[in-house]
């Protein structure tokens, strides 16, 4: 970015300083807004402490044009960075923000792993590119450009429906063909999409939003069957942890707050992009934020996700961790490398 601009003739301009000193002082962190617009408390928080990003819900969604202005709102806080991640939950079926009349309905993942049985395998590939580049046209329309999508977690019967039809098949090797195709239609589009929920949700056995899933399986059935998709898909910008503690890799911390599930993670799966933590305001997790930010990053998480917008809980976390070290900055700017433009 520094370098464009020099080229412009503007080598010793005082706006190129400040852009790249906000691009060298980001905070890890994606936030929540309370509503509609933001307020001014939000904009002079947001303006002071210069999150990486924000995440949309459906409290935050009207039409089109109200959704648009917000976007443009959130980015105008932490100005002149061109690099702020406006994330969203676009998944499809129960999990999807942008809704019919103003957006199309998106069928659940899996509608389209049912498709195999009765269609070829390319032939669901094409349909489930079609699908979401349609997906990442709508959001770059709106300026969001994440989506925290696909999900390829497999699968597992009799395991909590919090994943359920969220997943596209129990076959590990469907979900990866699958979840490729996803990714690479969101990234024509412009859009990072961002795995999820690494090493790996399909077991889970309550809802993780309201307990502490607890996986017993052995590493060599995790290895088989959970770890795969995310194996097939290592070379993606952007993973989200699952708040499940594995017992065969630490049987006292869930992944999120686990150094030796996420060194499994970034040496045995492979990943070497930005890591998030799932949100942190879910019942999952144990302590205040601050403990709760504290441990994820000293795991090995780059980045925390706060989806809830309440204000307290983001003071404490913003007060709580410091701006990314040099290699994770760096690690975030090659992501970029990914978009076509």
């Amino acid at each position: 970015m520094l370098s464009r601009l020099q080229s412009r003739g503007l080598r010793n301009c005082n706006s190129c300083k400040i852009m790249y000193d906000r691009r060298d002082h980001i905070k890890p962190v994606i936030f929540g807004v309370e509503g509609k617009e933001l307020t001014s408390a939000e904009m002079e928080f947001f303006g002071t402490h210069n999150p990486l990003g924000f995440i949309l819900f459906s409290r935050n969604i009207d039409n089109p044009e109200q959704l648009r202005r917000l976007v443009m709102q959130v980015k105008a806080t932490v100005f002149p960075r061109n690099d702020v991640l406006v994330m969203i939950d676009q998944e499809g079926g129960r999990v999807a923000r942008l809704k019919p009349p103003y957006w199309p309905e998106m069928p659940p993942a899996r509608d389209f792993g049912k498709l195999i049985a009765f269609e070829t395998l390319n032939r669901t590939r094409k349909s489930v590119y079609n699908n979401y580049r349609l997906c990442s046209y709508e959001l770059r329309k709106l300026g969001i450009n994440v989506d925290c999508a696909p999900l390829i977690d497999v699968l597992f019967e009799g395991s909590d429906d919090i994943i359920g039809d969220r997943a596209f098949s129990a076959d590990p090797y469907e979900v990866s063909e699958l979840g490729k195709e996803v990714c690479k239609a969101m990234l024509m589009g412009n859009v990072f999409p961002v795995i999820k929920h690494i090493p790996g949700h399909g077991r889970g056995n309550v809802d993780s939003h309201k307990a502490l899933p607890v996986v017993n399986a052995t590493l060599e059935e995790l290895r088989a069957k959970d770890f795969i998709p995310f194996k097939e898909m290592a070379n993606m910008p952007f993973a989200m942890t699952a708040h499940i503690k594995y017992t065969a890799i630490d049987d006292k911390n869930c992944a999120t707050q686990s150094k030796k599930v996420i060194d499994l993670i970034r040496n045995e799966i492979g990943f070497k992009g930005i890591l998030f933590s799932d949100d942190l305001s879910m019942e999952a997790l144990e302590g205040g934020m601050k403990e709760r930010a504290q441990r994820s990053l000293a795991a090995g998480c780059d980045a925390l996700i706060h989806c809830n917008g309440k204000m307290d809980e983001m003071v404490e976390i913003a007060a709580s961790i410091e701006s990314w070290p040099k290699e994770t900055r760096e690690r975030f700017r090659d992501c970029w490398k990914h978009l076509r433009y």
